[in-house]
């Protein structure tokens, strides 16, 4: 390795960029902590002609992977290009070829993951992803190093800025979807096709990455229930204003021993909960362990400085590992194999809001469905024309029941809206 180790870049986008920026902003600090200067050697890119908002030297870019990835000098292979088949070969013939990398690609790790994990131990090569979750806040690590100890019971997440961006416009400012979705987009915090966001995808790619990693299991993404956000009326955020919650977009994972259970899905928070205070395009995860207890990261969860930050942390740590012969060592192989947790073990409170006639029977006839079924409710609220409810603690097969009978009584008209409901005092 000598006093210069060669890194090399799949992809010169917004995070590409970023690193390279923080690489040549902080080269003395990195030098101090490592012993020896990081320089970008190749970089991968597809136009040569497209302008781009970081200088260097002549000979760096290449639109040949062979360049990149066949260089016997570079050590670390950093990808950022995105998509999953094309980055899935590559990261492959870097493996091959003895070098070690760091990714930021959620939706290659979430399919692929615990393949590419398999695949580094073999070549005895490092793999990192801490970029590919929440950006800037150091989650994986907190998981695999600060919480390795510890047993992991459950996490609840907002980790798509966009839709919390959106849902905060909403709830704030009673903006609609469409209003706050493109204003996200002038802004720069959501995509011309905002699809994967916006129907909960992106943040469930995400989810199966962290239920993995915090369980020990092959979590996979069909495992993951997921539902988006571009259906959320505004009365429900008001009548949820009403009863002390706020909306949110929540990836939530537990641990049923066996089996687990993953989710994606709009959810009314307590006000008193500490996820229901991030705001706009911030991401935040909560961590339940047993011997921890509750703990909150939170941070900028996209961006090109703060994920170059987690991708140059990954680099600093390839590089510690090379200089102690230690590389190979930390492949994160699932230890189990759970399958997805039935509906009668997913227990939460839930919000339903029915659409209701003009019949004074009705609100009697509704409370003895729910008795008959076993359900509480906790709190009621009567309208014309409609019902609130929300339940206490049910189990997720309960609630399939309650509503299949509920549309079937008499001067009940419809569901207008159920969401889950978290974060009450003693659930």
């Amino acid at each position: 390795m000598g006093n210069k180790i060669a890194v090399g870049l799949l992809g010169l986008g917004v995070v590409g960029s970023g690193v390279i920026r923080i690489i040549e902003d902080h080269q003395k600090k990195l030098a101090h902590q490592l012993g020896c200067e990081v320089q970008i050697k190749r970089v991968l890119i597809r136009d040569p002609n497209k302008d781009r908002n970081v200088s260097l030297q002549d000979g760096v870019l290449t639109t040949n992977p062979k360049d990149v990835l066949e260089d016997p000098d570079i050590d670390i292979i950093v990808e950022v290009m995105g998509g999953v088949d094309e980055a899935y070969e590559h990261i492959s013939q870097a493996f091959q070829a003895k070098k070690h990398v760091i990714t930021a690609n959620k939706d290659l790790i979430a399919l692929h993951g615990p393949a590419l994990e398999k695949l580094a131990g073999q070549h005895e090569c490092d793999l990192f992803y801490e970029a590919s979750v929440a950006g800037g806040i150091p989650i994986l690590r907190g998981l695999t190093d600060g919480l390795v100890s510890d047993q992991i019971h459950q996490i609840m997440g907002i980790v798509n800025g966009t839709t919390n961006y959106i849902l905060t416009k909403m709830d704030a400012d009673g903006a609609t979807f469409h209003d706050a979705l493109t204003e996200a987009q002038k802004l720069g915090f959501a995509e011309a096709d905002p699809t994967a966001d916006v129907e909960g995808l992106d943040a469930a790619r995400k989810m199966a990455i962290l239920a993995r990693l915090a369980f020990s299991s092959n979590v996979n993404l069909q495992q993951v229930d997921t539902e988006g956000i571009a259906n959320i009326a505004l009365a429900d955020l008001e009548y949820g204003k009403q009863l002390g919650y706020t909306m949110k977009l929540i990836g939530y994972a537990k641990d049923h021993d066996q089996s687990v259970e993953v989710s994606v899905q709009p959810t009314l928070l307590s006000k008193t909960h500490p996820l229901a205070e991030v705001k706009n395009e911030y991401n935040a995860v909560y961590v339940n362990g047993a011997a921890i207890g509750e703990t909150m990261f939170y941070g900028p969860g996209a961006g090109s400085l703060p994920t170059a930050t987690a991708v140059v942390s990954d680099i600093v740590e390839v590089i510690k590992n090379i200089q102690l012969g230690a590389t190979g060592r930390r492949v994160t192989v699932p230890q189990f194999n759970k399958g997805a947790a039935e509906p009668n073990q997913c227990f939460s409170q839930y919000y339903l809001r029915l659409q209701v006639g003009e019949n004074e029977e009705v609100f009697a006839a509704v409370s003895k469905l729910f008795l008959d079924i076993g359900i509480r409710l906790e709190k009621t609220v009567q309208k014309p024309g409609e019902l609130i409810l929300v339940t206490e603690s049910t189990s997720l097969e309960n609630l399939e029941q309650i509503k299949q009978q509920l549309v079937q009584l008499e001067h009940v008209n419809g569901i207008a809206g159920c969401y889950r409901v978290e974060g009450e005092e003693g659930q």
